[in-house]
């Protein structure tokens, strides 16, 4: 999913009771909002006789809003402080604090489990990386599996709205290869634009124009996937983790539903929302007047996920031409298939998997595909979407500055015609993309340094680490040689890989951002 980043100010400012709820501080905000929330699967769980589920998800909401409530009370006239990083700083505290409540009804639903794990499981949903202990999907209820699966659209849509109100102001998230401005440090040319509001104000004006957007494709694409023959639970699962690119699925994965190659086609073109933000909006300076196609980050997206199922495709088909083995076309047709349906849902760290990856795996003669799943989701998808990894204009500025040095091998002296866009991408953005990825490979080493401390294997600290860094927890299933039990895990362990998340939700510069202190003081 993509987003803009330019919401103007329309209306006149919130009076009131919801006045006095935008000046909340953004934790709180989200608190009472998960609170709320809790209403849905309570009623499932009513619906479908799950008392257990139903009384735990209604409790705790209740609970939940008694204790919004009385802190709205205490923080009634005050007058808000509205830093630079504050809202930053509420994020952070949001993806590390509320698994915790998350965590209270599902716990109270599933006893037989300890609370670490369940933690976990809420971590993983909210950064939408879609790991989960809980292999067996047999073992969680229905209305546990829809918890998990909103949990994680819950999780899309506040990375959705964040990295338009938080994100890019403060030239974070990607936004920092085309900003003029420092990362961290907000530029007083995109206040004047916006006009004087509250980071609060933005952050409530953004919601207002994007959450009926993502409820209704998210909508659609649950209808769509009941018409293809999908029972209801499961599609809405399957819509909400494709429009969060979170992964999660009640029955195992997309491998094992009922919908066939024409649902992974339905899903495969909501998919296609994660390559670009320009679906929706002309938010950075590689935004061109050519509209989509001429997108850079749109454009590599498509050459990616069209070119490595054509090489895995040519291999087999070469290889079976020198040996002259008869090729069977229907097979090599659902070959093909697997393997585009597969790369565009890593590629955007959805982490689904065709019926027919296993063809495209005998096929290309790839047994291990470890290393490509793992390549994808490095890669992620476009700045201001839902998907995770480096992010294709971060990728894109690497190449036009190889491509800009290499001209002057041959022309010292030549300047560059692509114009002041095009310059920012060539020195100062690759710069700056070439440091995020610097930052990126020494968090990956640390995570997995750190896990092979607590004995684990370094193949599987390896995949843990791509994995949790790129917000990919499919990756945990279908990259490692083996399988790996995340539940089998060390507390420590699964400690490391709870902060990985959130490390690779919100990235190594918002991180340090919040530790410089004289951005602080900005």
């Amino acid at each position: 999913m993509t987003q803009p980043t330019s919401i103007r100010p329309t209306g006149n400012r919130p009076t009131g009771i919801r006045r006095e709820i935008v000046q909340l501080p953004l934790f709180l905000q989200l608190f009472g909002v998960s609170a709320v929330s809790m209403i849905l699967p309570s009623i499932h769980g009513l619906v479908v006789n799950d008392h257990l589920a139903s009384r735990a998800f209604l409790y705790a909401g209740l609970l939940g809003l008694v204790a919004f409530t009385l802190i709205a009370i205490a923080h009634a006239g005050r007058k808000p402080l509205d830093g630079a990083l504050g809202p930053l700083l509420s994020l952070l505290s949001a993806f590390v604090f509320l698994p915790v409540f998350f965590a209270v009804p599902f716990l109270e639903a599933l006893p037989t489990t300890r609370f670490v794990n369940v933690y976990f499981e809420m971590v993983s949903a909210l950064t939408t990386t879609g790991a989960t202990m809980f292999e067996n999907p047999a073992r969680l209820s229905n209305t546990l599996h829809l918890w998990r699966a909103q949990v994680g659209w819950m999780g899309g849509l506040l990375m959705w709205v964040t990295a338009s109100a938080i994100l890019a102001p403060l030239h974070l998230g990607g936004f920092e290869v085309t900003a003029q401005a420092e990362p961290g440090r907000p530029d007083d040319r995109m206040g004047a634009r916006m006009g004087k509001i509250t980071p609060r104000q933005r952050l409530l004006r953004t919601t207002q124009a994007l959450l009926p957007i993502y409820t209704g494709l998210t909508l659609l694409l649950w209808l769509l996937l009941v018409i293809g023959g999908e029972t209801a639970l499961v599609a809405l699962c399957h819509a909400m983790s494709v429009m969060a690119t979170s992964g999660i699925s009640p029955i195992g994965g997309v491998d094992n539903a009922q919908i066939g190659v024409s649902g992974e086609a339905v899903m495969m073109l909501f998919m296609l929302f994660a390559l670009s933000r320009l679906t929706f909006s002309k938010d950075t300076v590689t935004a061109t007047q050519g509209g989509l196609m001429t997108d850079p980050e749109f454009r590599i997206g498509l050459l990616v996920v069209i070119g490595v199922p054509l090489l895995l495709f040519a291999r087999h088909w070469i290889g079976a031409f020198e040996v002259e083995v008869e090729v069977d076309g229907a097979r090599a047709l659902q070959a093909l298939w697997g393997g585009l349906f597969t790369v565009l849902s890593f590629l955007t760290t959805t982490g689904f998997v065709s019926e027919h990856w296993s063809d495209a795996q005998s096929w290309s003669g790839l047994r291990t595909p470890g290393l490509v799943l793992m390549g994808l989701a490095l890669i992620g998808g476009g700045v201001a979407t839902t998907a995770g990894g480096v992010k294709l204009l971060r990728v894109f500025a690497l190449y036009q500055n190889g491509v800009r040095e290499m001209d002057r091998l041959v022309y010292p002296n030549s300047v560059s015609g692509a114009g002041a866009a095009g310059r920012r991408l060539q020195s100062n953005g690759a710069f700056i993309a070439w440091i995020f990825f610097m930052l990126f490979a020494m968090s990956l080493a640390g995570v997995t340094l750190l896990l092979t401390l607590t004995g684990t294997s370094f193949d599987a600290a390896l995949v843990m680490s791509v994995a949790t860094l790129s917000t990919t927890g499919p990756l945990i299933e279908h990259a490692a040689d083996t399988p790996i039990r995340l539940i089998e895990l060390g507390l420590a362990a699964k400690i490391i890989l709870s902060g990985a998340m959130v490390l690779g939700r919100l990235e190594t510069l918002a991180i340090i951002a919040l530790m410089t202190p004289n951005l602080w003081r900005a």
